[in-house]
């Protein structure tokens, strides 16, 4: 168990500010998604991910610098580096 909260605690988390949610709007109106999905991309986005894991969004669909990967789609799993999140 320690293991998985020291690992846990080593992952930068991201809190979300007004700002960040100004910054989702602009994102749920440029791509027509909605406004909790687009406050996830606009997180992964700051935190400098490049895949997001979703079955909700587009597989496939880049938002920016954001790539959609749906994880219930087979064969659809990627192993990112952990350096690259």
């Amino acid at each position: 168990m320690r293991e998985i909260v020291t690992d846990y605690l080593s992952r930068e988390i991201v809190v979300n500010t007004g700002e960040s949610i100004l910054n989702a709007l602009e994102i749920e109106d440029r791509y027509q998604i909605g406004c909790w999905d687009a406050l996830v991309i606009h997180a992964a986005e700051i935190s400098g991910a490049t895949v997001v894991y979703s079955e909700d969004l587009s597989d496939g669909q880049s938002y920016g610098a954001v790539r959609v990967v749906n994880p219930l789609v087979g064969g659809a799993i990627e192993t990112v580096a952990p350096d690259e999140n």
